[in-house]
């Protein structure tokens, strides 16, 4: 495929010789260590695969990004519709906003909502890549509203124009929870770089795919029993249904690496006949 889209010559269908986990592979190097914003959720894993400690190190500005809280639906075009209008709210204070969608379907969905309210916003998603750096990097001028999908303009600071830092710093909404709670930290990271001020604030419906897949049987008891109402702000609600989803997910996906590991080492051993495979 990079070879068509770079036109030049194709080359023919390779043969899979050998190939190796992640795991392992990382695992061979003399001296490993990495840096990111967000391992803690992962300290556990790293130190029973890697042997790797966590180790917090303090922001180079106290943060000031203020997190609101998280606003639950039952039903998922509620929940759009509701993210709509915070959008229209914020944007009348002439703050910036950037709204974080899951897929590229999402990503159109609220970008036609925010059509039909006039708001002139950029979205950002895997069918249109051009100038998606210089996107970003606008996301903080007075008033803009950003779609992105969760890979947009990775890596690309968001710098707030003059001005912006007294009206609050950039909004992040989250329009859905992801399967690992450092996606979401990930996206809530985009606002109050480097001292500034911000926020962020996180959508969920009971309808949103993560939790229909980790979820579902005891939602559907649940809502029965508290009888959900159509926007429910609940502590109990938002700790129960929101974090039990994403670690039962966490756990779904650690428990896949583990057993991938433990496949990789069994085949280590088993043509190991002579002795020690390296």
């Amino acid at each position: 495929m990079i070879e068509a889209k770079e036109e030049v010559p194709v080359t023919g269908l390779r043969e899979t010789l050998a190939k190796i986990s992640y795991q392992q592979f990382f695992r061979r190097y003399l001296r490993l260590a990495g840096m990111t914003g967000t391992a803690n959720e992962a300290s556990g894993e790293l130190e029973a695969v890697y042997h790797l400690k966590v180790l917090k190190i303090p922001t180079n500005r106290k943060a000031q990004r203020v997190f609101l809280p998280t606003r639950t639906f039952s039903k998922a075009a509620d929940k759009w519709a509701a993210i709509a209008i915070r959008v229209e709210q914020i944007h009348a204070l002439k703050r910036p906003v950037l709204i974080g969608t899951r897929s590229v379907s999402d990503s159109e969905l609220i970008s036609s909502l925010l059509s039909e309210k006039k708001l002139p916003h950029h979205t950002l998603n895997a069918r249109q890549d051009t100038d998606e750096a210089n996107v970003v990097q606008q996301a903080g001028q007075s008033g803009h509203i950003t779609v992105a999908t969760n890979m947009a303009g990775r890596g690309t600071d968001i710098k707030l124009a003059p001005g912006i830092a007294d009206l609050g710093g950039l909004h992040v909404i989250a329009s859905e929870p992801h399967e690992a709670r450092r996606i979401d930290r990930q996206l809530f990271g985009r606002c109050g770089r480097q001292g500034d001020p911000g926020s962020y604030e996180l959508f969920f419906s009971l309808e949103d795919e993560l939790v229909q897949s980790y979820f579902s049987e005891a939602l559907v008891r649940l809502s029965r029993i508290f009888k959900i109402s159509k926007n429910t702000k609940s502590f109990w609600l938002d700790k129960l249904i929101l974090y039990g989803t994403q670690k039962s997910a966490e756990r779904h996906h650690a428990k896949i690496r583990k057993q991938l590991l433990k496949m990789d080492q069994q085949v280590n051993k088993m043509l190991a006949f002579s002795g020690q495979s390296e």
